[in-house]
């Protein structure tokens, strides 16, 4: 039984740190290998060079991305609360795959600049459909890094949208702020909060929900 239990435990925040530089170090040496061989012998007669690099990278870049990405959202929620390591390990996870497929385009020549505008184009379009998402993750980025109010505590929010509301903060996630008030749970979006006027409250003894 303690065999299957020490199984299931998810590995240490040291053993993810290693294991995502190691193979960050692995898909690295392999953009430099296939750097070398295009400096010393040209790109045209080594193409399989090219072929043997990529899918290295892929795989070793993917893999170190999600490590690396988990060690820093875990190391986070640890020093702060676990809403913060989602949001740092969801914003590490996309520029990390990003940096990959510029990194594999580039070993397959293809244009960054094209590559570029492509997603230029793309990221003007998917910001105008989901500019409220987007405007709420990146408000609970700013409410958790500044923390004008933490879990648990008694707050009373300033907003033209609510008005003035006394609650107690039960959670902060990627798009809503959990309040609990005298007349149930209240989900405000994050950026409305952002947007508000924020001041704690002297929490009586036994009023905590």
């Amino acid at each position: 039984m303690a065999r299957k239990k020490a199984r299931g435990k998810p590995p240490s925040l040291q053993h993810v740190w290693l294991a995502g530089t190691a193979a960050a170090a692995v898909a690295v040496a392999a953009i430099i290998v296939k750097s070398e061989f295009d400096r010393r012998h040209g790109s045209m007669h080594h193409p399989f060079v090219a072929w043997i690099t990529v899918p290295v990278v892929l795989i070793f870049g993917i893999y170190a991305v999600g490590r690396l990405a988990d060690g820093m959202g875990r190391y986070l929620a640890r020093r702060s609360i676990e809403a913060a390591g989602a949001v740092v390990r969801l914003v590490a996870t996309g520029v990390g795959y990003l940096l990959v497929l510029i990194a594999v385009f580039e070993l397959l020549g293809v244009s960054i600049a094209h590559l570029i505008i492509g997603f230029g184009l793309a990221g003007v379009v998917l910001g105008i459909a989901a500019q409220q998402s987007l405007g709420n993750i990146f408000a609970s980025m700013v409410l958790l890094f500044a923390r004008p109010f933490n879990v648990g505590e008694h707050i009373r929010v300033r907003s033209g949208t609510i008005g003035v509301v006394d609650a107690w903060v039960l959670g902060i996630g990627l798009t809503y702020v959990t309040l609990q008030t005298e007349d149930g749970l209240l989900k405000v979006p994050n950026s409305v909060v952002l947007a508000s006027g924020i001041g704690k409250l002297d929490t009586p003894p036994n009023r905590l929900p």
